[in-house]
């Protein structure tokens, strides 16, 4: 498949996604009751640290939503407000975390179940509006859904769309990429469905020859 042009046709599609729907504002104050804390920021600004009696508690610098969990956490939440009345199914978890992934269910939004290894795209009708995650779907699947006459809302992180086309380019001049990760990982699957010939390591001890 030539995946540089499935993904130029898909952009110019209008059943195709990328970006919010204007529903910022709202879906802003929703995302700050729930997933912000005043406590955590009174600790940020105390140098990352909170004394109480004899107990010291140090928070991460790198702790919370990463941007691009952000960006898709509020896409999938201003998915729901757009489309008020249709059925909505996610490919994965939105991102590694029970309590977003059980909001979304709260919010009516169905998982796509997996059975015996694979996805069941069975309950996936026409008109319905499908989300993939943070970390992005095989290029095989959009086609599917594409295919399908979904609408789909693309919540994917920009760094990692990013590396798909460092794999492109690999693809183009003939190399192998080598990609670091888990062989079953969301990621990692969507990753590897761009490249041409590719090599999935763990660990160095996986990277031995």
């Amino acid at each position: 498949m030539d995946t540089k042009s499935f993904k130029r046709s898909l952009n110019a599609s209008e059943q195709y996604h990328r970006k919010g729907f204007g529903h910022e504002a709202e879906v802003s104050g929703q995302m700050q009751t729930e997933y912000q804390s005043d406590l955590i920021q009174q600790i940020r600004e105390n140098n990352y640290t909170l004394n109480r009696g004899d107990v010291t508690i140090r928070l991460a610098e790198a702790f919370g939503f990463c941007w691009g969990v952000e960006r898709a956490v509020a896409m999938a939440y201003e998915t729901r407000q757009h489309f008020p009345t249709e059925r909505i199914w996610i490919t994965n978890e939105i991102i590694h975390n029970p309590s977003v992934n059980q909001r979304l269910r709260d919010m009516q939004v169905g998982f796509i179940a997996v059975n015996a290894g694979q996805k069941d795209f069975s309950v996936v009708d026409q008109g319905d509006v499908v989300i993939l995650p943070a970390f992005g779907a095989s290029v095989q699947e959009m086609q599917l859904l594409n295919d399908r006459g979904c609408t789909i809302v693309d919540t994917t992180c920009p760094w990692v769309s990013k590396v798909w086309n460092t794999v492109e380019k690999h693809k183009k001049n003939s190399h192998t990429s080598i990609i670091h990760g888990k062989y079953n990982h969301e990621e990692t699957i969507a990753t590897s469905s761009f490249a041409s010939t590719y090599l999935i390591v763990l660990n160095l001890t996986e990277a031995q020859y």
